[in-house]
């Protein structure tokens, strides 16, 4: 299923659903055979965030301490 287009919270986390969905059908996302379903959620978000043009958001040094 492709993915939607849009930069709203709610149409990337749908994105995210619908590729972790398909690695946990298939064992893969798209060419791509994560080894665990970690490592699949962080390369859904990858991908959907960029299908958005967003940029993932880091916490500030201060924030973690």
């Amino acid at each position: 299923m492709p993915l939607k287009n849009g930069k709203s919270q709610k149409t990337i986390s749908e994105n995210i659903r619908t590729l972790v969905h398909e690695y946990e059908d298939d064992g893969a996302i798209g060419n791509s055979h994560p080894a665990s379903k970690k490592k699949a959620v962080k390369q859904a978000v990858a991908i959907s965030l960029r299908k958005a043009g967003v940029s993932r958001t880091r916490k500030s040094r201060k924030a973690r301490s």
